[in-house]
C-alpha cells in the first residue's frame, strides 16, 4: 500500500465521526497513557515492598474482583445517573484510590484499596461504551468502537514502555503519574462532554429506570451473547497467564516471551485502522465466527510452537481474532440494547470480561499442573470452536438492523439534544 493509499485510508476511518466522540477518544487515550497499577502491580509488591508471590496474587485477585462488583454498577449509574456524571465519579475515584495506594504499606491496607481501584477504574467502561453509541449513528458505530480499542492500545504500548524506565525510579512516582493522568480524563471529560443520555419518549410514558438488571437478565438472546463473550475472553485472557507459564516451563526467558506477546501491541496499534476499513461494512456473524475461530486456533497452534518465532506466529493469529472480535462484539451489545438500558447492558457485557479475568487464572493454573500446557491449547481451541458454533446459531436468529433502527435513533438523539441546557 502506498504512502498515498494509506493516507486516503486513514483519512475515510477517521472522518464524519462527531466532536463528542473525539473528546471521548482523547480521554481514553489520556487515561491509558497513564496506565501503571496494572501492569506493574505484582512487581511493585514482591520486588519493591517485599511480599510474597501469593499476596501479590490476592490483590491481583482482589483489584479483579472489584471489577466485577463495578461492572454491573457502572452499568446501572450508567443509565440512572447518566454517562457523564459516572464518568466523573469513576474517575475521580479511580484518581484518588490510585494515588493513596502510593501512599499504603500495611498489607491489608493494600489490599482493601487494591480492590477499591478495581472497582473505581472499571466503572467507566459502561458509560464510555454507552456514550460511543448515543453519539455515533448505527452505520458508525463499528468503526468508532473500533478507533476506541484502538487508543486504548495505543496508550498501554506507549504507558508499558515509560512505566519500566519509572518504575526503575519509583514505583510511587508511577502511582502519582497514573492518578495524575487519570484526573486530566476527568477534567476533560467535565468541560467538553455534554451528557448524552437519550430521553425516554414521552408518549410511552416510560422512564429510565424501565430497563432494570432482571430486564437484562431475562433477555435471553442477550445473555447468549454474554456466555459467548465470556468463552472468548477467557481465551484471549492465556496471553498473559497461560502463554507465560507454558514458556516458562519450555525453557524460555521472560524476554522471549516479551518479544513475542509484544507483537500483540504492535499489530494492534499498526493494523487496526485498516482492519476497522476492511470489517465495517461486513456481516457481524461470519466476523464473529472467523474472530472465534482465530482466537481459539491461534492458541492452540501454540501447543506446536518450539521457538520464540513461532510462538510470535501464533500471537500474530490471535491478534487478527482480537481486532475483530473487540469492535464486532461491542456493536452487537449495542444493537441488542434498548437505548434506555444501554448501561445496564454494556455493565452485564463487561461483566463477562471481569469474570473471564477472575476464571482464566484459575483455569489455566489447572490445566498446566495437572495435565501439561498441551491440554491448555487443545482446550482453547475448542472453546474457540463452542463460541463459533454459538455465534453462527444465534446470528441466524437475528433480524438485520435496517434504516428505520438509524430513524428511530436519529429522531431519539435530536429529541435529547433538543432538551439540553
Amino acid at each position: 500500500m502506498s504512502v498515498a493509499s494509506l493516507r486516503r485510508a486513514t483519512h475515510e476511518t477517521v472522518s464524519g465521526l462527531p466532536r463528542e466522540f473525539w473528546w471521548l477518544w482523547t480521554s481514553t487515550l489520556v487515561n491509558r497513557l497513564g496506565a501503571f497499577v496494572a501492569t506493574f502491580m505484582a512487581l511493585y509488591l514482591t520486588l519493591d515492598r517485599g511480599y510474597s508471590a501469593s499476596y501479590a496474587g490476592l490483590v491481583a485477585a482482589l483489584h479483579g474482583l472489584g471489577g466485577v462488583v463495578s461492572s454491573l454498577g457502572g452499568g446501572v449509574m450508567t443509565d440512572r445517573l447518566g454517562r457523564r456524571p459516572t464518568l466523573l465519579i469513576a474517575q475521580a475515584s479511580t484518581a484518588a484510590s490510585v494515588a493513596l495506594l502510593a501512599f499504603v504499606h500495611d498489607p491489608v491496607a493494600i489490599a482493601a484499596v487494591a480492590f477499591l481501584v478495581g472497582m473505581a477504574s472499571n466503572a467507566s467502561r459502561p458509560a464510555v461504551q454507552a456514550m460511543i453509541a448515543d453519539v455515533v449513528r448505527p452505520e458508525d458505530r463499528i468503526r468508532a468502537f473500533s478507533l476506541n480499542y484502538w487508543a486504548i492500545n495505543l496508550g498501554f504500548a506507549i504507558s508499558s514502555t515509560a512505566a519500566g524506565f519509572i518504575a526503575e525510579v519509583s514505583y510511587r512516582a508511577g502511582f502519582l503519574v497514573e492518578a495524575g493522568m487519570t484526573a486530566v480524563c476527568a477534567v476533560v471529560v467535565f468541560l467538553k462532554l455534554p451528557e448524552s443520555r437519550p430521553s425516554a419518549p414521552q408518549s410511552t410514558g416510560s422512564s429510565q429506570d424501565d430497563v432494570r438488571l432482571t430486564t437484562v437478565l431475562r433477555d435471553r438472546r442477550f445473555m447468549a451473547v454474554v456466555g459467548l463473550s465470556f468463552l472468548v475472553a477467557v481465551i484471549f485472557q492465556q496471553g498473559s497467564l497461560g502463554l507465560p507459564v507454558a514458556m516458562g516451563e519450555a525453557g524460555f526467558t521472560p524476554a522471549d516471551y516479551g518479544l513475542a506477546i509484544a507483537l500483540n501491541g504492535v499489530l494492534i496499534v499498526a493494523l487496526q485502522i485498516p482492519v476497522t476499513r476492511l470489517i465495517q461494512h461486513r456481516d457481524a456473524k461470519r466476523l464473529l465466527v472467523v474472530s472465534s475461530l482465530l482466537a481459539g486456533y491461534g492458541f492452540g497452534l501454540t501447543a506446536f510452537a518450539g521457538s520464540v518465532g513461532l510462538f510470535a506466529l501464533t500471537v500474530c493469529v490471535w491478534t487478527v481474532g482480537e481486532m475483530i472480535n473487540a469492535p464486532t462484539q461491542t456493536g452487537l451489545v449495542v444493537r441488542l440494547s434498548p437505548a434506555q438500558g444501554r448501561g445496564r447492558y454494556q455493565g452485564m457485557y463487561t461483566l463477562s470480561w471481569s469474570v473471564a479475568a477472575l476464571v482464566a487464572p484459575l483455569l489455566s493454573g489447572f490445566v498446566i499442573d495437572h495435565y501439561g500446557a498441551e491440554w491448555l491449547w487443545g482446550l482453547c481451541a475448542v472453546v474457540g470452536t463452542v463460541a463459533a458454533a454459538g455465534y453462527a446459531a444465534l446470528m441466524r436468529r437475528l433480524p438485520d438492523e435496517g434504516p428505520h433502527t438509524a430513524v428511530l435513533e436519529k429522531s431519539a438523539a435530536v429529541t435529547d439534544a433538543s432538551a439540553r441546557p
